[in-house]
């Protein structure tokens, strides 16, 4: 069955691979799960990067959210935009206001309310989830030019790459899972 993205060219619901050749030290070796992709620009959620010098639990301290649950949620680095800003990718299990689906075809939501965290801090959260604090965004082109430039490989989500919780080497397991030898990935783009 096709997708939406594949038909309209847009990449929402896709995870996005830095190639080798990323110019960029903030998007080196990243994997990021496009949230949203039109004409306007693109937003979304680097998934392989931790938070530096922040854990879950002390997240939760910070905002005065008192945890009874085992909460060993990485805190991830979703992007150089709005660092102070958290969201959280889970599965369609949890699913309440502010929630939106993002993918339906393999249960993916997206929540950016203190609900949720104060939900995943008592275990009556999602099932699975992903803490992010930023996110990756493009403008109007900005994406396609740097796909054209062989920045990006975009290629479906994966629910079980998403929440992963074994970020190193979460990059190297993605390129794999389509069956491409990092090795013989080209830092040139082609033109014909």
């Amino acid at each position: 069955m096709t997708s939406t993205s594949e038909i309209s060219g847009y990449l929402e619901r896709q995870l996005l691979i830095a190639m080798p050749s990323m110019a960029d030290p903030r998007f080196a070796r990243t994997v990021i799960y496009m949230c949203s992709h039109n004409a306007e620009g693109a937003m979304g959620l680097v998934i392989n990067k931790p938070y530096p010098g922040l854990t879950f639990p002390n997240l939760l301290t910070q905002l005065g959210i008192e945890s009874t649950a085992d909460n060993n949620i990485v805190v991830r680095l979703g992007g150089p935009v709005e660092t102070g800003r958290g969201f959280v990718l889970h599965s369609t299990d949890y699913m309440r206001q502010g929630s939106v689906k993002i993918d339906e075809a393999i249960g993916i939501g997206l929540t950016a309310t203190l609900d949720v965290l104060r939900a995943i801090a008592t275990g009556t959260g999602p099932q699975h989830s992903l803490f992010a604090l930023g996110y990756a965004g493009w403008g109007a082109g900005q994406l396609d030019s740097e796909i054209q430039e062989n920045a990006w490989l975009a290629v479906p989500a994966d629910f079980e790459l998403l929440f992963d919780s074994h970020l190193d080497g979460l990059w190297d397991r993605a390129v794999r899972k389509i069956g491409i030898d990092v090795a013989k990935l080209s830092t040139t783009a082609g033109h014909a």
